[in-house]
């Protein structure tokens, strides 16, 4: 029993499929196939029941994945501990990122920290904040970039900046004249919403008192905040935008962007690791480098804002 054998097994469990665990894990399907087997000869039982598509675990096989998970987190403790107290930055650092912070966030810091650190493996996956969350207790991503929420209580939290909320309105829409928009103003059924899970959304609906935008979701179900910009550009409704995103803007995209009245919304950015975290000196450079690639006024709080 190796813990080659045993990393195998973890990936056709989380895949459901042998081929696409063998991509993952950097081998060749026959290669991975004949490791589970002969794992399953040692044990003398079967892990999988490939008879099911997808391919499903066995009783006996979930006790045995379940405890060749532990063991490869045990192991992988092991090698990060070492490589801290060496304050190397060598080794995969996977990072979770919310598809409302990405497009803005990771041009601005991650190819200058690529160049200026190469021996770094940084591994950067677009998730949601409860697939974020999900994935940290897993062990699957070492650090999440989020949003701050109520509920992140199991998790180390470390502050990087706070970013407003601003409107982005049709030069056709009735709120194109309005200097500001205040919460009342937001009576419009094309209001271009994330769908539900999106964090984004959520502390919006919940701050605007927004209930539904009911003819937006049957036009548009499914939708990012570049496609909603782009509508919105196109002379329909109205969207929201991160303020990082004003900053990749060009004039003629400045003239549709509004902020908000007095207080504005605004949502804190953190990184969240786990209880057990032990790559300090990866997070501390990540956190300073996220902090010095944002304007200096994000750092803190401002006057009128208001945390959401």
């Amino acid at each position: 029993m190796t813990l080659q054998q045993l990393e195998y097994i973890v990936a056709v469990y989380r895949h459901k499929h042998f081929a696409k665990a063998a991509e993952n894990c950097n081998v060749t399907q026959p290669t991975l196939s004949s490791m589970v087997q002969k794992l399953e000869d040692e044990l003398s039982v079967k892990i999988f029941d490939r008879k099911t598509n997808p391919i499903t675990v066995t009783p006996i096989g979930r006790l045995v994945v379940e405890q060749a998970w532990r063991t490869l987190l045990r192991a992988r403790k092991i090698k990060e501990t070492v490589e801290e107290e060496k304050h190397s930055l060598m080794g995969t650092f996977r990072v979770g990122i919310l598809p409302t912070i990405a497009p803005y966030l990771i041009p601005r810091f991650l190819p200058q920290l690529m160049r200026k650190y190469p021996e770094m493996d940084i591994r950067v996956a677009e998730m949601k904040t409860e697939d974020i969350k999900r994935a940290l207790r897993h062990d699957d991503i070492d650090a999440g970039i989020l949003a701050q929420l109520d509920d992140m209580d199991d998790f180390n939290v470390t502050p990087l900046f706070f970013e407003q909320f601003f409107a982005y309105v049709a030069r056709e829409d009735n709120l194109f004249k309005n200097k500001t928009i205040k919460t009342s103003d937001l009576t419009e059924e094309y209001l271009w919403l994330l769908d539900e899970g999106h964090c984004f959304r959520d502390q919006l609906v919940k701050f605007c008192h927004l209930k539904a935008a009911n003819k937006s979701k049957k036009a548009y179900s499914l939708g990012s905040i570049e496609t909603f910009m782009r509508i919105v550009e196109s002379g329909k409704g109205v969207t929201f935008i991160p303020e990082l995103a004003t900053y990749q803007f060009n004039n003629h995209q400045m003239e549709l962007v509004r902020p908000f009245a007095i207080p504005i919304p605004t949502r804190e950015i953190v990184m969240l690791t786990g209880k057990s975290f032990i790559r300090q000196t990866i997070r501390d450079l990540l956190t300073e480098e996220i902090r010095n690639a944002v304007p200096k006024e994000m750092l803190q709080l401002r006057t009128a804002q208001i945390k959401v």
